[in-house]
């Protein structure tokens, strides 16, 4: 809270100065401090500055000591204040002042302020949008200074109108009354419009021709009752829609866009909806109901009214309520117990922002496309939250979160990092602020490499930071790497990947180091050439240590084995009985039995058998052999089959045996032989595939845990932090760190960037920043990478 100091005699304070940074542009926080200021007859004024807001007050102390935790106490709703400088003013210093004013905007400094995330739309506005009485009555672009898009508006700062997609869109003149008087809260909304001056929704058919000239969001709603897919743009991209209710709409889309298995989320008209298909703590409904409104994984409840093909296999289905004008109105107009709202892209590329790019691509998908003429500048998928207890694991970090700022534990200079190969993401920082940028996607397919060049020059824009490095993975082809590389006016580094899990949970906890890293996921490019993933590391920022890993097991075929987990489950079975594995009577080996031979020449001669030592694959060989998943259509689906399975409060199970042998020098080798020839003695003694799945779970945080504690009694290090994409299975991260504490470990896991690669460009930015600036420190003065 901020003080007058006590220097001064507060009662004869002639008045103030409040510097308030953070999140206070665009979310009407002048015309805020403005009725505050008005309501308590003080004079003064309040300016936007590039770093925030700068209020003068004329009053005595207790009149201003009040006023600031007035400030705190009524902020508006999307109003995040970082930090707030209060000085006192000099007597004179208000002289002439009568009344409270908002002045223009100040450009004196260098540092720019947060950009405020899109929101979803505000309870006031929500009120007029039905109220027939008022002029913006089913409006479906309706917004205000507390709700509404913003990041996915804004093409540059500051965040004034003729910078924003609504640029096109002159304002009425009872719009423009609005917007100009301070009393209103449409006061500089820059979105702020009506049905005479703004944005209009069309009905068309995928040749582009429009259906019907009125009433189109009613008519879409009569298309999804009656089983069409519908392409429907929202505020940072389009979905792809249907009535969730209907088994062979659902279906028909999953055929159209290649999506056999992948749970397909779904938004649900409000809360008393939800009741009807899913179970949720009072942490999940508070999420659902936040202003982010993300998609929201919750347990289905037995015998749940959608279609079965929503979410098949799966004991969690995706929720999110509406978060826009136009979805409360498709729910207006009929009463779907829920719709599918799926990302409206072709599989494996980026989420359509353009109208005339989703005919082209999405014609042969959707049936009808619900279009409008508002401008999308920033492609933002709908994000994903799954609750650990009372906390957020974030799946998908994009609209609505994005772009927050990351407070870093120490000055991270301007660094620009490009991310992994898998759920894509770039994060830029500027001393102690990181900026992490909305999901981009897989970079396997040059659509979403462009998109990802695109997301860091408008970060770089429009937060107006020109990087001085560049940060990429180790690996020297993902697309990272080669852009980085064509960069010759910057100097770039590169940073393994486990390095970066590591280090981006130190960075959201602002943890110095060293610690002990937890870092499991389906695959890294380890400095060995190998392929990481089942890593205990001792690591810092400048550095890290390899102390611990999973035994490692050939991938006969390269990337074919994530696609084909059976294949992962005899390339250990191989491991765990040579050529005794033939006589085991296995249904996996029975269903391949064909390929094998193949197979085993391929691990013999290691053709295109990079060994793995990926906790992920492991995952998916136990997967294969409980005969859950042969062959994946999506990536983790063998993982997350294996996580379905641990019915909530079933009775535990004891762990199989797999002791940690203190062998001497690092790295040590993490027994996975035994935990397989113990899961195939369960198989053929037909117990159960959940039983086992829980016994996996066990011994995987047994052997975790005993790895730690050896560590500790050779480091003295006590603090564990746990990231990774096998980490996204809360099961096991509970499990896990439940079983540190217990010894005595402070565990720390992600909550504000996700513990799979869409949160490894944090920790490349701040380990890339470290790497670089000690890069002439002899060998002995970091850890390096061993």
């Amino acid at each position: 809270m901020a003080q007058l100091g006590t220097g001064a005699d507060k009662g004869n304070i002639a008045g103030a100065r409040l510097e308030i940074s953070g999140t206070v542009q665009g979310v009407g926080f002048r015309p805020f401090i403005y009725r505050l200021a008005r309501a308590r007859g003080l004079t003064g004024h309040v300016a936007n500055t590039p770093a925030g807001v700068i209020i003068e007050l004329d009053g005595t102390g207790p009149q201003i000591e009040e006023f600031t935790r007035a400030i705190h106490r009524e902020k508006p709703d999307l109003a995040i204040i970082e930090a707030m400088h209060l000085t006192g003013l000099e007597q004179g210093a208000g002289a002439g002042r009568s009344c409270f004013t908002i002045v223009e905007s100040l450009s004196a400094g260098e540092k720019t302020g947060p950009v405020t995330p899109d929101s979803d739309v505000c309870d006031n506005c929500l009120s007029e949008l039905f109220d027939k009485a008022d002029r913006r009555y089913l409006y479906p672009f309706i917004n205000c200074t507390d709700c509404g898009p913003r990041f996915t508006l804004i093409e540059k700062i500051p965040y004034d109108r003729p910078l924003t997609a609504m640029r096109d869109f002159s304002l009425c003149r009872r719009c423009r009354a609005e917007y100009s008087d301070p009393a209103d809260r449409r006061f500089h909304a820059q979105a702020t419009c009506c049905p005479a001056c703004g944005p209009a929704v069309t009905l068309t058919t995928p040749d582009g021709r429009t259906i019907g000239r009125d009433d189109s969001i009613g008519r879409a709603a009569a298309l999804l009752e009656a089983g069409k897919i519908l392409a429907i743009k929202g505020i940072g991209g389009f979905h792809l829609a249907v009535n969730a209710a209907d088994r062979d709409a659902v279906a028909r889309l999953r055929a159209r866009k290649g999506r056999p298995d992948k749970p397909l989320a779904v938004m649900v008209s409000d809360l008393e909806r939800v009741r009807t298909l899913a179970l949720f703590s009072p942490a999940e409904e508070k999420m659902l109901c936040s202003r982010a409104k993300p998609i929201v994984l919750l347990q289905k409840k037995t015998g749940y009214p959608l279609a079965a093909n929503v979410a098949p296999d799966n004991r969690f289905i995706g929720v999110m309520l509406p978060y826009t004008p136009l979805h409360h109105l498709l729910f207006h107009h009929r009463d779907f117990a829920a719709l599918v709202m799926t990302s409206g892209n072709l599989s494996g590329s980026p989420v359509i922002k353009d109208n005339d790019e989703v005919l082209a691509k999405l014609g042969s998908i959707a049936d009808c496309f619900l279009l409008h003429n508002r401008p999308i500048v920033s492609r933002t998928d709908d994000s994903v939250v799954r609750m650990a207890g009372n906390v957020p694991a974030v799946y998908r970090r994009a609209r609505s979160f994005v772009p927050r700022v990351i407070s870093l534990p120490h000055d991270s200079g301007k660094t620009l990092a490009l991310g992994a190969l898998i759920k894509n993401t770039v994060c830029i920082t500027r001393g102690r602020e990181a900026f992490v940028s909305q999901h981009i996607g897989d970079l396997d397919n040059l659509d979403t490499q462009l998109h990802q060049v695109e997301m860091a020059r408008h970060f770089r824009s429009l937060l107006r930071i020109e990087p001085d490095l560049l940060v990429h993975d180790l690996h020297p082809d993902y697309p990272g790497s080669r852009y980085a590389r064509s960069q010759k006016e910057l100097p770039s580094v590169g940073v393994q990947h486990h390095h970066a899990h590591a280090v981006s949970c130190m960075a959201e906890h602002g943890l110095a180091g060293p610690v002990i890293a937890v870092t499991l996921d389906g695959n890294g490019y380890g400095p060995d050439r190998t392929v990481w993933g089942g890593e205990v590391l001792l690591a810092d920022y400048h550095g890290f240590q390899r102390l611990a890993h999973l035994e490692p097991v050939p991938m006969p075929g390269g990337d074919a084995a994530r696609r084909e987990p059976w294949r992962m489950a005899f390339s250990h079975l191989y491991r765990a009985f040579g050529p005794e594995v033939e006589k085991l009577d296995l249904q996996l080996l029975h269903d391949h039995a064909g390929k094998l031979p193949v197979l085993r020449q391929m691990i013999d001669r290691s053709i295109n058998s990079p060994l793995t030592s990926s906790c992920g694959r492991l995952f998916d060989a136990v997967a294969a052999l409980l005969n859950l998943c042969h062959t994946a259509s999506f990536e983790g689906q063998a993982a997350a089959a294996l996580e379905m399975l641990l019915v909530p409060g079933s009775r535990d199970a004891a762990p199989y045996t797999a002791a940690v042998a203190d062998v001497g020098d690092f790295p040590w080798l993490l027994p996975v032989k035994p935990l397989i020839g113990a899961i195939v003695t369960d198989i053929i003694e037909k117990m159960a595939p959940e039983y086992i799945s829980r016994r996996f779970h066990h011994t995987l945080a047994a052997l975790f845990t005993g790895a730690c504690q050896k560590i500790r009694t050779r480091n003295s290090i006590n603090r564990v932090v746990l990231s990774g994409g096998v980490f996204q299975n809360l099961y096991l991260l509970q499990l896990l760190t439940s079983r540190l504490e217990k010894e005595g470990f402070t565990v720390y896991s992600h909550r504000q960037v996700p513990a799979n690669d869409g949160g490894i460009a944090l920790g490349q930015a701040l380990a890339g920043r470290a790497l670089y600036e000690n890069r002439g420190a002899p060998a002995t003065a970091h850890m390096g990478h061993r």
